[in-house]
């Protein structure tokens, strides 16, 4: 078998021979020409990689994981080996490595992969997912992310993997806010701030049993599956327990600018965007220790940092040299100003890790910047409900939320004719909180109402108005695809109305099934009111201009605070795109005079709004009281821990109505405000209309659970729950 092996060896290196001493020995015209030439890489490459898929197959012997420390064969290799330029040297090394016919493949594939990250802030939490679908995306093994955040981050991306419920992937969270303490004396010009220096103390913050761990920064793209990276680990010898790729510009040699005076670095220095840490290593060698005494040392006249950890990462490397294992280059290909990147990479199949460390971000100039623009787009937009794969063939702990989720569908009918509308109630929609910057104050008289909707795509024009007319928080539960978000952010970032409103928190949902999911939606929108009250809208309605503060001095005049009340705000409509909004109640009473205004549905579903009695609120000066009927509807001011909406309902009917039943059937008041209102803006009817009005079966279906949902209010409130039934067999 041994004697196999090295004449395998032979013909790799002799293939590799007629392919590199033609283009070293003689001029490029007299060599093959360059199609010929490119067919016999393609050809030798195959013959390269049929020969690995052979000699990894692992022996019939038990499999074993390697120690770390473990030195095999010429992967090993010092720092000085592997600089920005020698890619040559480095494939034929990698060549070299994968024809080691006796030893197992270097990472098991059931081993599970370590991913540390610091992430704070809504921005660098949006940014992260793009990091993390491309790392998914080309994954096979069990994922274990470490990330280190603050309250923001961790409340975002907790609810993202929880909803996200990718298989074999865990994550832990660390509160950055304990760590600031220990680098809060360094001074830091970099844009990341305190945060960018928080790598520095990955060793007392990630559990002490674990070994080793890759750490990333937030702008990086994966086009490769980390499991290579992971298995450099194995190339570490001696004292090394950083694994970094050279800085790929002038930055640490100090010649950008006329009295440029950065840290001192080995040579070009090392970029932390991409770290193998090897952390017990790190402890025995008392990193902690290490890095504050160069740190304090260098500070005495530097005075501060400029490129954050990785400043002081380089001082501790310029005294230590023997720490670092020198990574290829294509392991952290770095899209700055300046950059020498291009030697990185003569292929696509060369890139492994792109890394966006210019504050300019996709705006960088480079001179392949297009392709490597597409790449982190296609990453950007790409569906994450695709990446929720199984990885066949390794246990996994138990999820017992999925298990659950699991039995619970396995529960349904699948021959039912309202399987689907059944499935929906269950479906787990990835869901992304505050997707853009959120800030809210509040008021010390806690009286602050939250506006509360929910759209889709197709009703974003209405966002700038809504805002105009409503000046306090709101809550938006949007249901996009990745795509329509991305679609969703420039259509905000460009806008200076939404721009200039910090008060507003837009929640992604993301798509999933056939159905609106109507209720999740504002669900979604409730559990994120942060404010005492909460006024129940829908995107299509603008309230009136004041509503905000006439709405707060009803809290106080009506005693919402110790009482379950339900403040119903009239609605009306009108059918014209082009409306000039009443500034007040007289205004409006003339306009539905001279019919440019209605009151809302009147003349499809007078029922959802009758019981309000437009006819005693146009002469009312002081809230009056107005008992449930069937099918009422109204829009409400409520406190923020009422009940949710009821998520058997999806798409078109009864969203509402079985809302507006729990709230009577707990007792709620509904008190009428005689001088509010809001009106419905006209607008293209929904899909999901459409198929109540054309598809039979989607109306029987809204019938059954109708009738499912009067008999569970009939379970849980007894003889009270009498005259829902009573009412819609009347009705």
């Amino acid at each position: 078998m041994l004697g196999m092996c090295r004449g395998r060896r032979k013909f790799l290196a002799a293939s590799l021979a007629l392919l590199v001493i033609p283009a070293l020995t003689c001029p490029l015209h007299i060599c093959l020409s360059r199609q010929a030439l490119e067919l016999r890489v393609r050809a030798v490459e195959e013959e390269n990689r049929a020969l690995r898929r052979e000699l990894s197959r692992p022996p019939k012997s038990p499999s074993a994981h390697f120690p770390i420390s473990s030195h095999r064969g010429n992967q090993s290799r010092t720092h000085s080996e592997e600089g920005t330029g020698d890619n040559e040297g480095q494939k034929a090394a990698a060549v070299g490595n994968s024809s080691d016919c006796v030893q197992q493949p270097v990472v098991d594939k059931c081993e599970t992969i370590h991913v540390a990250i610091v992430c704070a802030g809504y921005n660098a939490s949006r940014d992260v997912v793009t990091l993390v679908k491309s790392v998914l995306f080309h994954r096979r093994n069990p994922l274990h992310f470490h990330f280190i955040t603050d309250s923001i981050a961790q409340q975002i991306l907790s609810s993202l993997f929880y909803t996200w419920m990718v298989p074999a992937v865990r994550v832990d969270f660390y509160d950055a806010d304990e760590l600031k303490s220990e680098v809060s004396w360094i001074p830091n010009k970099h844009y990341s701030g305190i945060y960018g220096l928080m790598k520095l103390v990955l060793t007392k913050t990630l559990p002490s049993n674990l070994q080793r761990v890759i750490v990333l920064d937030t702008d990086i793209t994966f086009a490769t599956d980390i499991a290579e990276l992971w298995a450099v680990f194995h190339k570490f010898k001696g004292q090394q327990v950083l694994g970094l790729v050279e800085n790929q510009s002038d930055w640490y040699l100090g010649n950008l600018w006329k009295n440029h005076r950065p840290w001192p670095a080995l040579g070009r220095g090392f970029n932390t965007g991409v770290i193998l840490l090897l952390l017990d290593r790190l402890r025995k060698l008392r990193w902690e220790q290490m890095w504050r005494l160069t740190a304090e040392r260098e500070l005495m006249s530097m005075l501060s940092t400029s490129l954050a950890d990785q400043d002081i990462f380089n001082a501790v490397i310029k005294q230590n040299p023997f720490l670092v294992h020198q990574l290829p280059c294509f392991w952290n290909v770095q899209l700055s100003d300046h950059t020498r990147s291009e030697k990185c990479y003569k292929d696509v199949s060369d890139l492994k890790v792109i890394h966006w460390n210019s504050p300019k971000k996709l705006r960088v100039k480079n001179k392949h910047v297009e392709f490597f623009r597409n790449l982190y787009l296609t990453f950007l937009e790409y569906d994450g409900n695709l990446l929720r794969r199984e990885l066949f063939g390794c246990p996994s702990e138990v999820d017992h939320n999925s298990e659950n989720l699991q039995k619970t569908l396995s529960e349904l009918d699948e021959d039912d004719p309202c399987y689907e509308f059944r499935r929906e109630r269950f479906t787990v929609h990835r869901t992304h909180l505050y997707f853009l910057h959120y800030e809210y104050e509040p008021s010390s008289d806690n009286t602050d109402v939250t506006l509360v909707a929910q759209l889709s795509m197709d009703r974003l024009q209405m966002l700038e108005a809504i805002c105009k007319h409503w000046e306090g928080p709101i809550s938006l539960a949007l249901y996009l695809s990745d795509a329509e978000a991305q679609q969703f952010l420039r259509y905000a970032q460009g806008s200076e109305v939404l721009m200039s409103r910090g008060n507003v928190g837009y929640h992604i949902v993301y798509k999933e099934g056939q159905f609106y999911p109507v209720n999740l939606l504002r669900n979604v929108a409730m559990q994120q009111v942060n404010t005492p009250y909460m006024f129940l809208s829908d995107i299509d309605f603008l309230p009136m201009y004041g509503l905000f503060e006439y709405l707060r001095k009803s809290v106080v005049q009506l005693d919402m605070a110790n009482t379950k009340k339900a403040l119903v705000v009239p609605a009306f409509e009108t059918l014209r795109y082009r409306l000039s909004y009443p500034k007040s109640k007289a205004e409006l009473l003339s306009q539905l005079d001279m019919g440019t205004l209605f009151t809302f549905r009147y003349h499809v579903w007078t029922k959802g709004h009758a019981p309000t009695n437009f006819a005693k609120w146009r002469t009312a000066t002081t809230p009056y009281r107005v008992q449930w009927e069937a099918d009422f509807e109204p829009y409400v001011m409520v406190r923020r821990d009422c009940p949710e909406y009821d998520r058997r309902f999806v798409g078109f009917g009864w969203n509402k109505v079985a809302h507006i039943m729990e709230l009577d059937a707990q007792e709620y008041e509904f008190v009428v405000l005689p001088n509010a209102y809001m009106i419905h803006m006209p607008h293209a009817p929904s899909f999901d209309i459409t198929k109540f009005r054309s598809n039979k079966q989607y109306r029987v279906c809204l019938k059954t659970l109708k009738e499912e949902f009067q008999q569970n209010m009939s379970r849980r409130f007894g003889f009270a729950a009498l005259k829902y039934m009573t009412a819609e067999n009347n009705s």
